[in-house]
């Protein structure tokens, strides 16, 4: 009888135990789904902050880009004309610095957009702008955290060179088919707007012409 009593002393410990982890087992389990919820709606309304941040940015950028950009320069149009085996035209010289061309005689061989990292032929590039590119130089020996940022804006943009030039009138500058904006660092605010404004822009000569299938072996 003392030995039943015990047996079934034991089984009823044993069954208090079970039971005693189960519930613990429970709480862990929903534990860690509270946690599970909780982490994942954290990171979707981080996800949803940035994106709500990003297309507020994008919005600024297309609203500023309506408007006239500050220190636009628009220069003389020159003739669109494709000149067989033409020499380099030569830069504007300005205080014995130069900026690149924005239009006239140009290369039947377009250049191709993209990223280089050594000065492409002018009479080319100006072939592209032709096609509605906008051309980012920048002068030689910039800082490398701003040629990445120049990069990095020219990479999330068809229709777009970026290429060092040697004396350059400013850091930065951005040219178009007859526009050029000149600008101290990658980070001012005008570049995004340029680009929104002009890559593809109303003063393209030939719209939609390709920019590839040219000459160069962009990055």
């Amino acid at each position: 009888m003392v030995q039943k009593s015990a047996a079934l002393q034991a089984k009823a410990e044993v069954a208090r135990i079970r039971a005693k982890q189960k519930a613990r087992d429970t709480r862990r389990r929903v534990v860690f789904i509270a946690a599970a919820v909780l982490a994942a709606l954290g990171l979707i309304a981080v996800v949803w902050a940035v994106l709500a941040g990003e297309s507020k940015r994008v919005e600024g950028i297309e609203q500023a880009a309506r408007l006239p950009i500050e220190g636009v320069t628009e220069l003389p149009d020159a003739p669109a004309v494709h000149v067989e085996s033409l020499s380099e035209p030569t830069p504007t010289a300005v205080e014995e610095t130069v900026l690149p061309p924005a239009s006239g005689e140009h290369d039947p061989v377009v250049q191709n957009c993209g990223i280089y990292t050594e000065p492409i032929a002018s009479a080319k590039a100006v072939h592209s702008l032709e096609h509605g590119a906008v051309w980012i130089t920048y002068r030689t020996g910039l800082d490398q955290r701003q040629i990445d940022a120049l990069a990095a804006l020219a990479n999330a943009r068809d229709y777009t060179l970026l290429s060092p030039m040697d004396a350059l009138a400013a850091p930065v500058v951005l040219t178009a088919w007859g526009i050029q904006l000149e600008v101290d660092n990658a980070s001012d605010p005008r570049v995004e707007p340029f680009l929104a404004k002009y890559v593809q822009g109303e003063q393209t000569p030939e719209p939609g012409a390709p920019c590839s299938g040219g000459f160069g072996d962009p990055a």
